[in-house]
């Protein structure tokens, strides 16, 4: 295989019409270019310059080998010119981990803003449960995953690094004709005598019941197993039951659904975003994360103007 540096070389040599000049225009002695150039020769099998008094001339195999040079460093530019639209954040790809309440709350925010900042750059978003998103960052399949996690349940894993975003409080849904849909604020207590309404396939919300429900003294009766929070919401609404559900799953509640804050302290999760931690970030990264920070303090802050 011919040595790229060695083309280079010759290429410099045809330039400049004498080994003697492409030497000076290079740097070397005239002897290190003759070594090179006849190294190159010798990779070839034949040779790539004809020498004569007024200096030298390429052989057909001699401006074969230039000509491919030429093409080598118009990729290499381009790639130069590539790295450096990644690096300045106009051009390359960043996918990012999601979970449903994230996806449809705090992820949008931060599209939009890193689109208005970084059109060229193409966003992916990859949406799944806990276990699929980690696997996915394990995979390389994602750079980056917004991530959640309880007091009682703290993420532990040391291959991954996190930043903490904000916490996301557990909120009660009653149905408007519910006997306290009008307060501001319902202690766990009150709410023994309810029947809930819980998310099925062992959800965590259904494990931050039974949390809230021991402070409050009883085990929760469950009237329904729902899929999602869309359904979660419609059972509230005809009154089979009260629900809990996390503050970004409610931010546009139905119109004949009430989301109150509990009085007693309300179980919170985490929303995290995180990545590998032997992963070198990109530059799109990083300024994802920043985004992310800034979009989730734009939330806290509309929660409390709210």
């Amino acid at each position: 295989m011919l040595d790229t540096n060695r083309m280079f070389t010759l290429r410099e040599v045809a330039t400049h019409g004498s080994i003697t000049a492409a030497a000076e225009a290079l740097g070397y002695t005239t002897s290190a270019v003759s070594q090179q150039i006849a190294k190159l020769e010798k990779e070839a099998g034949q040779p790539l310059l004809e020498r004569h008094a007024r200096g030298v001339a390429l052989t057909d195999a001699g401006r074969s080998v230039v000509r491919h040079t030429e093409r080598i460093l118009v990729e290499l530019h381009a790639a130069d010119a590539e790295l450096a639209e990644i690096r300045g954040l106009r051009a390359g790809v960043l996918a990012i981990g999601t979970f449903p309440t994230a996806g449809s709350s705090l992820l949008p925010l931060v599209v939009k803003e890193f689109k208005t900042r970084h059109p060229g750059v193409e966003l992916k978003v990859f949406s799944g449960r806990f276990d699929r998103l980690v696997d996915a960052l394990r995979r390389r399949e994602t750079e980056l995953s917004l991530l959640w996690d309880y007091e009682w349940n703290r993420i532990n894993d040391p291959t991954l690094t996190y930043h903490h975003l904000m916490n996301d409080p557990t909120m009660l849904l009653v149905s408007e004709h519910h006997r306290l849909a009008d307060r501001d604020a319902i202690s766990i207590g009150e709410l023994r005598d309810e029947s809930w309404v819980v998310r099925a396939e062992d959800h965590p919300v259904a494990q931050t019941l039974e949390k809230l429900c021991q402070q409050g003294g009883f085990t929760p009766r469950t009237s329904v197993f729902a899929h999602d929070y869309g359904e979660v919401q419609a059972m509230v609404a005809v009154q089979l039951g009260v629900a809990i559900a996390p503050r970004l799953a409610v931010l546009n509640p139905r119109p004949d659904v009430r989301s109150i804050r509990l009085a007693t302290r309300p179980p919170q999760r985490r929303i995290l975003i995180a990545h590998l931690a032997e992963r070198r970030l990109s530059p799109a990264a990083h300024e994802a994360i920043a985004v992310s920070a800034a979009a989730a303090r734009q939330l806290e802050e509309g929660f409390a103007a709210g």
